[in-house]
């Protein structure tokens, strides 16, 4: 699959796995492990940058227990009108970005943010934009978190080792995140293991 035609997937979905389906089930488990990756190292007032943010369950989860910097990036215009519905305090007071991550991220500083991270996102970034992922080490001070899919498991086994499809047809590739992100610089502080993803935890070098 090319990656217009990826990002293309993301851009326009509507219905399973769109911002608005995820507004409909809000904060989670993940949400959980992400505010208490960030409570353990930084403070409230940390600057905060969620990528691919959908309609802002998590951020929203983090807002509720004190963080009030918070920002977020997403492909779809659509996930900020839901959060605008579902989450009007969090729409009212963060700072959000559309677009794709590869084409937002050159725009932010080094060390813009205290703490970024992604959840069940940089698994659908094709191959061709990888280089993104020093980007996103670039933009981060202190505290890195990645809550993807890293292996298949069960009955969504994939047949390709490295890639598996949401739907058939929009692709998730496989990465070590720890892998990935500590050839970049950083160290891996925590890991979790869930039933579906991995959560990893990255401290920024000085």
């Amino acid at each position: 699959m090319e990656p217009n035609a990826v990002r293309d997937s993301w851009t326009n979905r509507a219905g399973e796995y769109s911002p608005r389906y995820y507004a409909h089930y809000g904060p989670n488990e993940t949400s959980e492990r992400i505010r208490e990756a960030l409570t353990a190292h930084l403070d409230r007032d940390a600057a905060v940058l969620e990528l691919g943010c959908g309609s802002g369950r998590h951020l929203d989860h983090l807002a509720a227990h004190g963080f009030d910097d918070l920002s977020g990036v997403d492909i779809n215009a659509d996930a900020f009108d839901a959060m605008r519905e579902t989450y009007p305090d969090l729409a009212a007071d963060g700072t959000f970005h559309c677009g794709a991550i590869e084409d937002l991220v050159g725009e932010f500083e080094d060390g813009a943010f205290d703490a970024v991270y992604s959840v069940e996102t940089l698994q659908h970034l094709h191959p061709d934009v990888e280089w993104v992922f020093e980007e996103i080490a670039r933009i981060t001070d202190e505290l890195l978190v990645t809550a993807e899919i890293e292996e298949p498991a069960g009955e969504a086994e994939a047949a390709d080792p490295d890639v598996n499809y949401v739907d058939d047809e929009t692709p998730l590739y496989y990465r070590d995140w720890g892998e990935v992100f500590t050839s970049l610089g950083l160290i891996e502080v925590d890991v979790v293991r869930g039933d579906r993803d991995t959560a990893r935890t990255f401290r920024v070098t000085d």
